[in-house]
């Protein structure tokens, strides 16, 4: 079975957290190092993940409550509910299913004198052209922020610059996972003091907290080896047990009824240490293989198969999706053939408020309805990407297809910098 759940983590970097664990590190040193990874050092802080970065965003930032602020409208849970703590208002902005981008028009209908701020989200590891927006946002008087949890393809790319802030996170499922932490990159100086200041108040996560989540990957990776894969996947289904469900809730960062409580931490000195060498040994060829190997596979679909985010001119395949008639069919089907698919994982449509339905995110809800992520990784064999394609090809009555796509989708050359220093 090749798992959609596949860590960006070797060995070796498990070593080391180890060792990280028992050492005697400086907490001051390491986000320095961490910062100076970065283009402009200055603006950057390392955070206990990237949903504690957001949350200290809004406390610094300080809006009269009731302010609204317009959100990709797919996206975590959680950023909503950090966003309603803070006693503010989020506005779902609807997508276009080719690029992933929110629509221009759809923007313009959201904005009302209350909206103070629209959070722009890079889906799937397509990158959204910001410009546009951004000139709405100056029109408006709005602070954009960009979220690049799904998009990271290197420190050389620390977000737009005309961003007013751009996050990056390393949780367990992202490239080059921490298995924590999150960097945010803060281009007011005003508001990068008051963020810094707030979080120098908050208590260091404890060694024993990072240990435990540690041990817990590091189980997992173990047991993502193809055999011991199998033997679980037929142990949960042969139980009628949900393996969807328990999956996204063994890699959820912060579960539970204190989530909140739980990220308002500065990282300890392992989560540091593990996050400044994942950043200074990142390889971009793991990022080139990840392309070649999705675009091996899109030549080789269907004529027309629907894909979230195809016409993305910047695409590094952070995971892979199709849309299906009936995701359910195409799930089962392709868990037979020996491939394992999730169907939008933690996404969700963000609400809109009750007074205003017609900024109802159809667009989005029919993209999660319909999403079946595959389990494309660089470790696939050429063969299975194509055996892959193959099954897929058997089942295009479940796949929605496009019938004015008479031509494969477009590839468009990508160049990733190598920017290792170490």
């Amino acid at each position: 079975m090749w798992m959609r759940m596949r860590f960006d983590l070797g060995w070796r970097d498990v070593a080391f957290g180890v060792r990280s664990m028992c050492a005697r590190l400086d907490r001051d040193a390491l986000n320095r190092r961490i910062r100076e990874c970065w283009p402009r050092p200055e603006q950057m802080v390392p955070f206990l993940s990237v949903r504690s970065g957001f949350d200290l965003l809004w406390a610094s930032l300080d809006l009269p409550p009731g302010s609204e602020v317009l959100m990709s409208a797919l996206t975590i849970p959680d950023m909503v509910r950090i966003v309603e703590h803070h006693g503010l208002l989020p506005v779902p902005v609807d997508l276009n299913a080719a690029n992933m981008a929110p629509e221009l028009n759809a923007i313009r209908r959201a904005i009302t004198p209350a909206t103070r701020a629209i959070v722009v989200a890079h889906l799937f590891g397509t990158r959204v052209l910001l410009e546009p927006i951004l000139e709405i946002a100056r029109q408006h008087g709005l602070l954009v922020i960009e979220d690049c949890a799904q998009a990271f393809d290197g420190c050389h790319d620390d977000g737009h610059p005309n961003a007013d802030v751009t996050m990056f996170s390393f949780g367990p499922i992202k490239t080059i996972t921490a298995l924590g932490g999150g960097v945010l990159c803060v281009r007011n100086a005003e508001l990068l003091a008051k963020i810094e200041s707030l979080h120098g108040l908050y208590p260091v996560q404890s060694r024993g907290s990072y240990l435990k989540r540690f041990t817990k990957y590091s189980v997992l990776m173990g047991l993502s080896s193809r055999p011991l894969c199998d033997a679980i996947l037929a142990m949960y289904r042969a139980a009628g047990f949900d393996y969807d469900h328990w999956i996204n809730g063994v890699v959820r960062a912060f579960p539970g009824p204190g989530w909140l409580e739980g990220l308002r931490h500065q990282p300890s000195a392992p989560l540091l240490a593990m996050l400044e060498r994942r950043l200074r040994m990142f390889n971009p060829a793991w990022i080139t293989a990840r392309i070649a190997r999705a675009q091996h596979l899109i030549r080789r679909l269907p004529a027309g198969v629907v894909r979230p985010g195809s016409a993305a001119r910047d695409n590094s395949y952070w995971v892979f999706p199709v849309l299906a008639d009936d995701p359910g069919r195409l799930a089962a089907e392709l868990a037979e053939a020996g491939f394992d698919t999730t169907r939008g994982g933690s996404l969700r449509p963000v609400e809109p408020p009750e007074d205003r339905p017609e900024l109802d995110p159809k667009t989005a809800r029919r993209i999660l309805a319909g999403m079946v992520f595959m389990p494309l990784c660089p470790q696939m064999p050429r063969r299975e990407i194509e055996r892959l394609a193959g099954v897929l090809g058997q089942l295009e009555d479940c796949l929605i297809i496009d019938p004015t796509k008479v031509e494969p989708p477009k590839i468009f050359p990508r160049t990733v910098v190598d920017v290792r220093s170490g």
